[in-house]
């Protein structure tokens, strides 16, 4: 019997771009919004918004939204991705997404809004599902 072994992936031991930014994020804003990035997904896979968002700082991967804020409608993300972001920029304290944004979110990302805003109070206790 023959027995392979397989090599580790090199991404097994590195830490993912979103939990390196939760990691060095300043203040409970950066850390709630950069979370909601990290779960969502595709915003942090999407290079133009990794260009625009990410620098390293002191040896760190940090999120620097000052860089992303004016970049929003040139980084070629669908109508969905841009007010999910613009969400989360709301977040942070830039810019101003009106809440009525979030009729346009996939149910997905709206339970990843609805977390980050618990997050943001300072409540992960809250659950959230299904109402009757």
């Amino acid at each position: 019997m023959t027995t392979t072994t397989r090599a580790p992936d090199a991404d097994e031991d590195t830490p993912q771009l979103g939990e390196l930014l939760v990691q060095s994020a300043s203040n409970s804003r950066d850390r709630a919004a950069v979370q909601a990035l990290a779960e969502e997904e595709t915003l942090l896979a999407h290079p133009t918004v990794r260009a625009a968002l990410v620098v390293k700082q002191d040896g760190r991967m940090t999120a620097v939204w000052d860089r992303l804020m004016g970049r929003v409608y040139t980084l070629g993300l669908d109508d969905e991705q841009r007010v999910f972001l613009g969400l989360v920029l709301s977040m942070v304290g830039i810019g101003s997404v009106p809440l009525s944004a979030v009729e346009r979110l996939d149910e997905r990302r709206l339970l990843i809004m609805q977390r980050a805003i618990l997050r943001l109070a300072g409540n992960d206790r809250i659950a959230i599902g299904t109402r009757i």
